[in-house]
């Protein structure tokens, strides 16, 4: 992001409005937000060049395409005198069924969201793919029973 770039109240109210559905049109929220759809555009087209909107995309629901198991993995990484976290990285990328990777503190090196149809598939890529990966040491999953909320940080 642009470091003098400034949100201004205009932009706040169309970052809510799109946030609450990226599919609005453009003009439905310069009639929201009372000025032109011109305006909504370039406004648009400035935050995403400062950085402040980083793409847009659909969400898909896990559960509707069949994946019943949601889970994260703590992964401890001991690298070797050849090996590099970047290349750990890498391998993991490679397993579709995790969705997001964070570099942590702590006791853990990683923490990997997965999801699985459902726990035995959990179990054969927890052994199959991410501990046959050398330098993983060990890992400590935790199955989220249920997402209490999901949400975008707030336009400050």
């Amino acid at each position: 992001m642009q470091s003098n770039f400034h949100i201004d109240t205009l932009d706040r109210r169309i970052l809510a409005l799109l946030l609450k559905d990226a599919r609005t049109p453009f003009v439905e929220v310069a009639r929201k937000c009372r000025v032109s759809g011109a305006a909504v555009h370039q406004r648009v087209a400035k935050l995403t060049e400062a950085g402040v909107i980083a793409g847009s995309h659909f969400s898909l629901s896990p559960k509707a395409l069949g994946y019943m198991t949601c889970a994260f993995i703590g992964i401890q990484v001991n690298l070797t005198s050849t090996s590099t976290h970047n290349e750990v990285f890498q391998k993991i990328e490679q397993i579709p069924e995790i969705v997001e990777c964070h570099h942590i503190s702590g006791k853990y090196s990683l923490l990997v969201k997965i999801y699985t149809l459902n726990n035995e598939h959990l179990k054969r890529v927890i052994v199959e793919k991410i501990q046959s990966i050398p330098e993983i040491s060990f890992t400590e999953t935790f199955i989220s029973l249920e997402a209490g909320f999901e949400r975008e940080l707030p336009v400050v």
